[in-house]
């Protein structure tokens, strides 16, 4: 009898909700620039990155030589009790980025935490534990965050230290205020939350939490200026803004380096993670000072901010900034959507192509209507895959197509791309193979 199946022995130790794509899911074994290798030697474009964490691709030389070099130093830990170097250097550097006034920066393990602990410090600072969140939000998967998490599929419980509402905005496909203008929606929306602070809270609301770009909920996005509408609302009141830059941060958008800057305000903290380490784990809070000191009690983290994670995220940011992987998104996500809307065009299974930089989603539906199709969306994983091609599916109905490329990505792969999406969303649309 030989040895048991890696797929096997995974369901047999690990939960049965930690989802796996693909029928036969891969181990991915070796990585370079924006390909990878599976463990049966099946080289893949990679267009997911990682969800959106490889942000600079795979076997950067200049990420490894730095944490290497930490390595060779002998010091993987210290914990905050301690002063890290590299995490001051860090904080200084995104201090400076976020354009938050007298900005202060926690660094953590993940978004989630980083979530966890902006969450803390609004309710800390304003005294309240009501907290406005966007329908269709993903925000993580810790007690606090779930609870404001406005997609029932990843919403375990319904418990939580935080009273949440909800309001209009993110999701504007499946809007009942889809059909108007920019300017109509952006002022029905902000009408909707108007009314949501006076029929739903007490009225001391502590912060409202958003995505810039829905992630999980299927890369949506309202209109540029719908936050800083929102902002002006909650300015009256004294109510925080948070951005979740977890996955729209570091130029990803192409047009901004933080996805909030689209909406022409300042928030009072941002979190981010996931493309900052490149594959390291960190994440953090860059928030007024005056917030992040508002804590009243002693904390720590163990292993946030450690020297390995931001030596590392220190080579990350530095790589792109000095190769401009900015305006490398936002040319080529141009080029990806006027592909992809080319597609659709001859392709009823799409409904809609949205996104903006090298974040665009590819929402599928039952042709000649909207009705959600999450077996196309399967197809088109599947199809993608089987061509080498990886990309990402999520969604409120987990129908819509996930395209987050390494953002070193060049005009060459995303041509591939585009021709191995073609061909996929035409097997899902019911063409011949």
């Amino acid at each position: 009898m030989g040895e048991p199946r890696l797929i096997d022995r995974h369901r047999a130790v690990l939960p049965s909700w930690l989802a796996l794509f693909y029928d036969d899911p891969i181990e991915i074994v070796h990585g370079h620039g924006r390909r990878v290798t599976d463990s049966n030697g099946r080289t893949y474009l990679d267009f997911f990155a990682g969800i959106l964490t490889n942000a600079i691709g795979y076997d950067v030389a200049e990420v490894s030589d730095a944490v290497r070099k930490q390595l060779d130093t002998g010091i993987l830990h210290t914990s905050t009790l301690y002063l890290i170097r590299s995490q001051v250097e860090l904080a200084e550097q995104i201090a400076r980025l976020s354009g938050i006034p007298d900005a202060k920066v926690f660094f953590t393990n993940s978004g989630t935490e980083a979530n966890e602990t902006a969450l803390m410090l609004a309710t800390q600072y304003r005294r309240s534990n009501q907290v406005l969140a966007l329908r269709n939000s993903y925000h993580g998967r810790a007690f606090a965050t779930v609870g404001i998490t406005g997609n029932r599929g990843w919403s375990a419980s319904a418990l939580s230290p935080v009273k949440v509402s909800y309001v209009h905005g993110g999701y504007r496909y499946r809007s009942p205020f889809a059909a108007m203008s920019d300017a109509d929606y952006i002022k029905a929306c902000t009408d909707d939350l108007r009314d949501v602070l006076q029929t739903g809270t007490s009225g001391d609301v502590a912060c409202m939490i958003a995505e810039p770009i829905q992630g999980v909920g299927g890369f949506s996005s309202p209109p540029d200026g719908l936050f800083g509408s929102f902002a002006e609302v909650l300015a009256e009141s004294g109510i925080l803004f948070i951005s979740d830059e977890v996955q729209t941060g570091w130029g990803r958008t192409g047009a901004d380096f933080w996805g909030i800057q689209a909406h022409g305000m300042t928030p009072d903290m941002m979190t981010f993670a996931k493309g900052l380490g490149n594959g390291l784990a960190i994440g953090g809070v860059v928030a007024r000072g005056e917030i992040m000191d508002s804590l009243g009690a002693n904390s720590i983290s163990t292993f946030g901010g450690n020297p390995v994670s931001t030596v590392g995220a220190r080579a990350v940011l530095d790589y792109l900034l000095d190769h401009d992987l900015q305006a490398n998104a936002a040319t080529l996500g141009a080029r990806l959507l006027d592909g992809l809307r080319a597609v659709a065009e001859r392709h009823p299974v799409v409904g809609d192509v949205r996104g903006k930089g090298l974040m665009v989603g590819v929402e599928l539906v039952e042709p000649g209507g909207m009705t959600p199709s999450p077996a196309a969306a399967v197809t088109v994983l599947e199809e993608t895959r089987e061509r080498g091609l990886l990309v990402g599916k999520g969604g409120l109905h987990n129908n819509v197509i996930r395209l987050a490329p390494p953002m070193t990505l060049t005009a060459d792969e995303l041509d591939e791309a585009l021709g191995i999406l073609g061909e996929a969303i035409a097997v899902a649309n019911g063409d011949k193979r």
